[in-house]
């Protein structure tokens, strides 16, 4: 399936899953007796000690991050932590600014600053996505399973599609135990073969080109976890991680007072298990559907009016998304890298990606002047 198609199609369902909550929801989001003066109000209420808390602490995330990274590195070079983490910082600054696009720039830059090969630095990123994708379907279960509780709690008005919610939250589960059973086949039995097999669709550029290219580099990326102290490290960094998140998440809406105080941290696993699939429709530098995403779980589900759930939204997605700007710019200047150098990275590596390829080591070299 060609990736334009794909990306189209991925989007579409997200939109129609936002489309019918908006739908089923519209008597709780309407913007009828929407006061700008009270939403301005609730943001210059703020806490700002819990803020500047949680600025620290997505910081921190970041660290993690590059930690976990450098350890999925370790069986194929010793990359510094220090590198490791300002080249996470300017990735993730890469997609704040050019969306999706932007995220081979972060193992393109770990590559030709430690001197690994990108097709490694491609696996690994594609273990950490693995890695994270299980925490946002643990996460998305947990919320679901919860949510009767919280309805009941809230007052909120998300009970006409609770029914298939908790469906959704079972059929999330089943999924990624059958992942978890494919991972183990993959690392320790089946994985040399099915990529022998896969060999042949790397001369045909195209969707097929591009699956071999990922299944290689997800098998490279395998290898990263080769004793069980490797993989309690890497669930328990990622598990601190997104631990992390989930205080953000507390503490950014608890800033506000009010209604927040009385939301636990069960709320703010649904808030973020909302915010994740709705981040399915950022738009560069604007994002879009998380702040959505985000505004719909509070107000239809935890029942919390809508200007502060507005403010609560609005700085979420400050502190998560938007922050790593604060470091990540500067440093992306001072590497030698402008807006429109990484929309070239980008589309080189879209068009490598097509063939089942990355870009090369040399052109790696090249996103330093």
């Amino acid at each position: 399936m060609p990736r334009s198609l794909r990306r189209f199609l991925l989007f579409f369902l997200v939109l129609a899953v936002l489309g019918v909550l908006v739908y089923r929801s519209r008597g709780a989001i309407t913007l009828e007796g929407f006061s700008g003066e009270r939403l301005g109000q609730a943001i210059r209420h703020a806490r700002l000690d819990l803020l500047f808390l949680s600025l620290l602490a997505i910081y921190f995330c970041y660290f993690l991050r590059a930690l976990r990274w450098v350890r999925f590195s370790r069986y194929l070079g010793k990359p510094g932590l220090r590198s490791v983490f300002e080249a996470t910082l300017m990735g993730f600054t890469a997609i704040f600014l050019l969306g999706r696009a932007g995220e081979p720039v972060r193992p393109l830059l770990i590559a030709r600053r430690e001197g690994l090969t990108v097709s490694s630095m491609f696996g690994v990123y594609v273990l950490e996505r693995v890695f994270d994708i299980a925490s946002t379907v643990v996460l998305a279960s947990i919320a679901l399973v919860s949510l009767p509780a919280l309805l009941a709690s809230t007052g909120g008005g998300g009970a006409p599609f609770l029914s298939l919610l908790q469906k959704a939250g079972a059929v999330l589960l089943i999924g990624l135990l059958a992942a978890i059973g494919l991972l183990c086949y993959l690392r320790f039995a089946g994985g040399e073969a099915a990529s022998r097999r896969l060999e042949s669709w790397k001369e045909h550029p195209g969707w097929r080109a591009r699956v071999a290219g990922l299944f290689g580099g997800f098998l490279e990326g395998l290898q990263a976890i080769r004793t069980g102290t490797d993989l309690l490290l890497a669930l328990g960094l990622t598990a601190a991680h997104w631990f992390l998140i989930l205080c953000i998440y507390r503490w950014v809406p608890g800033s506000l007072g009010g209604q927040f105080a009385a939301l636990n941290l069960l709320a703010a696993v649904l808030v973020l298990a909302c915010t994740m699939m709705g981040s399915t429709l950022q738009l560069p530098g604007v994002g879009g559907g998380s702040q959505l995403a985000c505004f719909l779980a509070f107000t239809v589900f935890l029942g919390v009016e809508k200007e502060p759930a507005a403010a609560a939204a609005i700085m979420l997605w400050l502190v998560t998304f938007t922050s790593c700007g604060l470091v990540g710019i500067p440093l992306l200047l001072h590497e030698g890298l402008s807006l429109g150098e990484l929309r070239r990275i980008a589309r080189e590596e879209r068009e490598a990606e097509a063939a089942g390829k990355h870009i090369a080591d040399a052109s790696a070299r090249r996103m330093a002047p």
